[in-house]
Order: C-alpha cells, then structure tokens, then sequence
C-alpha cells in the first residue's frame, strides 16, 4: 500500500476511535438497559465494550504505523518514526471536536446558556 493510502486509513481508524467506537457503546448501553431495565448493566457493558474497542483500535493504529513506515522505507523515504500517526490523532482529534461542537451548537437545539434565570 502507498503512505498516503496508510494515512488515510489511519486518519479514518482515528476518527472511528473518537465518534464511531462511544457512539456504538452509547447504543448498545441504551439496548442492554432497555431489555434489562438496569442502568448498572448498561454502564457494566459500555465500560467493558469500550476498553476493548479502544484497545483493539490502537492495535489496529499502531500496526498501520508500522505499515507506513515500512512503505516509506521501501520507497527510498525518511522514516519519521511515529510523527505520522501523531499528527492522525491530533488531526483527527481536532475534527471530531470541531464536528461535535458544530452539532451540539447548531443542529442539537440545546441551550449551551440559559436565556433567563429561574425565579
């Protein structure tokens, strides 16, 4: 595979890691309290869920780094070590956060500031 082909599937498995893996977890928790009516089963399984897909995605991130820097090497290239995968996460970080606060902000309909205070 070409570098930017690594990157790419990188930035896209970072991505995943901040939305795509709590997304999931928040909606098996809201299926597992639903059928079981306990809000302590629920969290039990998001926790467990999300420790694993968490280390599962950086597995997955760190073989793709790898994988990068053995493409760069094949092609005659300066290793950069792990700045690569660095600049994913930070990227992809950046992304997730600006996503979430244009959603929460703007198409959620939540009141980040009280209009008015209680009487």
């Amino acid at each position: 595979m070409t570098p930017r082909l690594l990157l790419g599937l990188m930035f896209a498995s970072s991505l995943g890691l901040w939305v795509g893996v709590p997304l999931l977890w928040l909606f098996v928790a809201g299926r597992v309290q639903g059928a079981t009516g306990s809000l302590g089963a629920a969290v039990a399984v998001a926790f467990a869920g999300l420790v694993v897909s968490v280390l599962a995605a950086v597995r997955l991130l760190s073989w793709l780094a790898h994988r990068h820097a053995d493409a760069r090497a094949a092609r005659g290239l300066e290793d950069y070590g792990w700045a690569p995968l660095e600049g994913v996460l930070v990227t992809s970080t950046v992304v997730a956060i600006v996503v979430f606060g244009v959603w929460f902000f703007v198409f959620s309909g939540a009141e980040p500031l009280p209009l008015g205070l209680p009487k």
